[in-house]
């Protein structure tokens, strides 16, 4: 089984990005990498896809607008840098989806919404509409009203959830790493990719788990957990680079590779 075959036999896919996909270097947000991810999408839908969008970005976006607040590391700023962020975020993909004639749609979830079945009723269907109207969801956390206690604390686990609740055929995590190695690839050369992955627990003894980047909230760690949750509920899962060339479609047709997790008795068939 390969990572092509599976988004090949994919109907409903999410997608998530992290803040280091969307993040030039100097910390703004990357416009020309949102064009190209609604280009690549688009392509996806008129294959006969349906995608949704877990986007990070809300805190890079807002520090592109207000690049004064860069230093304050207080909760309450914090809070109020993501909800001018958000509005950035969601007009910037809404700019980039405009170019393709899709419509997008902004979602806001914590972790209460998850755990309360009238919550994730309305969720699920407000999906399904939405998708079914050719409209493309694109969700994060509700990071200006979220705290510790209610925080899903990272997009990864995320999208796991939200894969999990619209019942999608595959998730796709985009990192700034190719996928699963052995140890920290930019730290050793000797690191080693790891392609497929069918027993998580026994891939927890062979590798070294690495820390969170600046720009990131998650890691590998968060990745193999969201892995983890969506295996469970017979989802593969795909890790892979954002930072390649046309990066959602050199996954469709082979030319990236990236970190297939298997869920235990997948059938390609049925996906």
């Amino acid at each position: 089984m390969t990572v092509r075959d599976t988004i090949q036999n994919a109907k409903k896919i999410v997608i998530k990005f992290g803040s280091n996909s969307l993040a030039k270097a100097d910390g703004t947000i990357n416009l020309d990498f949102m064009n190209q991810i609604a280009e690549e999408c688009s392509r996806l839908i008129a294959m006969g896809k349906q995608v949704i969008i877990v986007s990070s970005g809300a805190q890079v976006a807002g520090l592109s607008s207000i690049n004064g607040w860069a230093h304050k590391k207080d909760m309450h700023y914090r809070q109020a840098l993501c909800a001018i962020g958000q509005v950035e975020l969601m007009d910037k993909w809404r700019a980039a989806f405009q170019q393709e004639s899709l419509h997008v749609a902004q979602l806001l979830f914590i972790k209460e919404d998850f755990e309360d079945y009238h919550h994730t009723l309305n969720m699920r269907n407000t999906l399904f509409t939405l998708v079914d109207e050719g409209v493309v969801p694109i969700i994060n956390e509700n990071d200006s009203v979220s705290f510790e206690e209610n925080s899903i604390g990272d997009n990864d686990n995320l999208s796991a959830l939200t894969a999990i609740l619209w019942s999608a055929d595959l998730l796709i995590l985009f990192s700034d790493i190719d996928g699963v190695y052995t140890d920290n690839p930019k730290t050793n050369s000797d690191a080693k990719l790891v392609e497929t992955v069918t027993d998580i627990p026994e891939l927890l003894k062979k590798i070294t788990l690495g820390n969170t980047n600046s720009f990131g909230t998650g890691g590998i760690r968060t990745k193999i957990q969201a892995a983890e949750k969506t295996t469970a509920s017979g989802i593969p899962l795909v890790l892979a680079n954002s930072r390649n060339k046309n990066p959602l479609s050199s996954l469709v047709d082979g030319s990236q590779s990236g970190t297939l997790f298997v869920p235990k008795d997948f059938n390609l068939a049925k996906a």
